[in-house]
């Protein structure tokens, strides 16, 4: 007699995303669940609000992690595994108390968690399994059933996560004049952090070992790791060098041309659009730098399917047993 299949480890499939404000009325309310009761001068505050009033209040970053979800839920709808795959933001809606409020009433039990930062530090990742677990209290207290949240590996070398920076690097090097294409510089640039945080070695770590790969399949030797949307008491030693510095620094030094790939990010958000299109720009075009800026990897349909490849791993990883948690002592047991 043939034995049944094992029961499938997961239910779902929960995108975790920073969020971000969908018009004007958005902005401080949403600044203020970024910042959750951190002593920041209020000029910083309201300069940060203007960087996001430029753009209409609207930051990409939602509609653009709905883009990847979709593909990721029509890859599985066509190849399997049969997993509904749920959104839920840090600081803004859809928040991810909400959705596991809205997975759990749903019946789902058991779900992989794929935060959408390829880089591990405590602010890229630790802090969101932080908010992943209040938010599962939360939901818990409010009388629903708990929804277990297993994470998926490291991702940050994947052949297809390189490929797709590859193309959007590519893409932005050939928009340059033929003259000026071989000699542009590749600049790769990520949050920073700050040096004393957990994580903070790993983290640029796996972002030189991300810019030397994507480099490496682009033919390119000239490039550089640097830093950009810091902030914190300026006396904190953070990750350096900052991306306008390292420009004028460069460009002392003969740079002209440059693509800046915002490598640390996965969608073109608002600290993409104003650092870079804006901040940057305008020290490129005081210095007469040439400068192009390449797309984060957004929906390009080769993440998608580094995605889907990730979430399949995990699964197969758990294939035939229950998942343990990830830090079992600060997992609450299941209701």
């Amino acid at each position: 007699m043939a034995r049944p299949a094992p029961a499938a480890p997961f239910d779902a499939v929960l995108l975790i995303s920073f969020g971000g404000p969908q018009g004007l009325d958005d902005i401080r309310p949403f600044l203020a669940n970024v910042l959750r009761g951190r002593r920041v001068p209020p000029d910083r505050v309201e300069e940060v609000a203007r960087h996001y009033e430029r753009f209409g209040g609207v930051s990409p970053i939602t509609s653009l992690t709905r883009r990847q979800a979709a593909g990721l839920q029509e890859r599985f709808d066509r190849d399997g595994p049969p997993l509904p795959v749920y959104v839920g933001m840090r600081n803004w809606h859809p928040f991810l108390a909400d959705t596991l409020q809205e997975m759990a009433e749903a019946g789902i039990r058991r779900a992989i968690g794929f935060i959408l930062a390829a880089f591990r530090s405590h602010s890229s990742c630790g802090q969101y399994r932080d908010n992943v677990l209040a938010a599962r209290r939360e939901v818990r207290a409010a009388g629903r059933p708990d929804v277990e949240v297993s994470y998926v590996g490291d991702w940050h070398a994947h052949e297809r996560f390189i490929a797709a920076w590859a193309a959007r690097v590519g893409a932005a090097m050939d928009t340059l004049p033929a003259s000026e294409r071989s000699r542009a510089r590749l600049v790769f640039t990520a949050h920073s952090i700050p040096l004393g945080m957990a994580g903070a070695d790993r983290y640029r770590g796996q972002l030189n070992a991300a810019a030397r790969l994507v480099a490496e399949r682009l033919g390119r030797t000239d490039w550089a790791l640097v830093f950009q949307s810091r902030s914190g008491r300026p006396q904190d030693p953070w990750l350096e060098p900052d991306v306008c510095d390292y420009i004028r620094t460069a460009a002392a030094h003969g740079l002209d041309a440059v693509i800046l790939c915002p490598l640390g990010f996965v969608a073109d958000h608002i600290e993409v659009l104003y650092d870079l299109d804006v901040e940057a720009a305008e020290v490129c075009a005081e210095l007469g730098v040439t400068m192009r800026r390449a797309s984060a990897v957004n929906d390009d349909p080769r993440f998608l399917d580094m995605m889907a490849d990730i979430v399949r791993t995990t699964v197969d990883r758990h294939r035939g047993g229950r998942p343990l948690p990830i830090c079992p002592a600060a997992e609450p047991p299941a209701a």
